[in-house]
């Protein structure tokens, strides 16, 4: 299971638009019932839902603290460095994570993007069977020296370029746990940070950042909310995806069909959508 989509409801759809394409390098890929998609490679990434009227979520509440766009290579975390600084955007922050190495901003409407490379899976570090992740500096100078004059062209991410991980306010990280790995079947892969847990499949540093720093026991903000409107989980085989119809029926977690995916919520109001590739 991987994220895929990661659908926001935004007061001004073409102001989101024009920061996605320009700032971060995305392209329209095409319309769903109304949500505008953008990708690098034919799948929807972000996906953009006007709402002009909704609420603002409040502080203190659960829903997105970041989207986090994954490109293939350093190079190309150079090239969104150019394109950001070219756009006149401000980064919030730059960090190496031991595992990779990323930029930080906000969209127009106050949404968490992290933008980052992978290091090589041989090179991610353990201690006691543990993957270790930090929050360290990251050279931005060296970040940027990957770019020669050949290399100038910061047009649009590269086509691999893919949501790599979501990383979700929630109310409690037991709640949290038990959802995402006691139902969904995620593996716990880091407990390091205070007030957050790392979760993923297959081995990946994390696929889901769960955290409690927006309060323990943060409530959902109002239905329909700016900001979060879903996050997509990408199973392999329809069959896995009626078991995991089935276990979170079992739990008394309430699961609709709609077409041919399934829409649920984590324990603290954020949507979910599971659906096969």
């Amino acid at each position: 299971m991987k994220p895929g989509a990661v659908r926001l409801n935004v007061a001004d759809r073409e102001r989101a638009r024009a920061f996605y394409e320009q700032t971060i390098g995305l392209r329209e890929i095409g319309d769903d019932d109304g949500a505008l998609q953008l990708g690098a490679d034919g799948a929807a990434s972000v996906e953009l839902v006007e709402t002009p009227d909704a609420p603002h979520r409040p502080p203190g509440t659960t829903g997105l603290f970041h989207l986090a766009i994954l490109v293939p290579s350093r190079l190309e975390l150079a090239r969104a460095l150019r394109r950001i600084v070219a756009s006149g955007q401000s980064l919030t922050g730059a960090s190496d994570h031991l595992v990779s190495e990323s930029l930080y901003l906000s969209d127009p409407e106050g949404n968490g993007i992290e933008v980052y490379r992978d290091r090589p899976k041989e090179d991610w570090p353990y201690a006691e069977g543990e993957l270790q992740m930090a929050t360290l500096p990251l050279d931005l100078d060296r970040i940027a020296g990957e770019l020669a004059d050949a290399d100038a062209d910061i047009g649009s991410m590269a086509t691999e370029t893919r949501i790599g991980h979501v990383h979700l306010n929630v109310g409690d990280l037991a709640g949290a746990e038990a959802f995402y790995c006691g139902l969904l079947g995620f593996d716990v892969t880091a407990r390091g940070y205070p007030g957050a847990l790392f979760v993923s499949t297959g081995g990946y540093h994390h696929d889901l950042g769960l955290n409690t720093w927006a309060g323990q026991g943060a409530p959902p903000p109002p239905h329909g909310a700016l900001g979060l409107n879903r996050v997509e989980l990408v199973v392999d085989a329809p069959s896995e995806l009626d078991r995991l119809e089935g276990r979170l029926s079992d739990a008394g977690i309430g699961a609709g069909r709609a077409d041919g995916a399934v829409q649920t919520a984590d324990p603290f109001g954020n949507d979910v959508l599971l659906r096969t590739r």
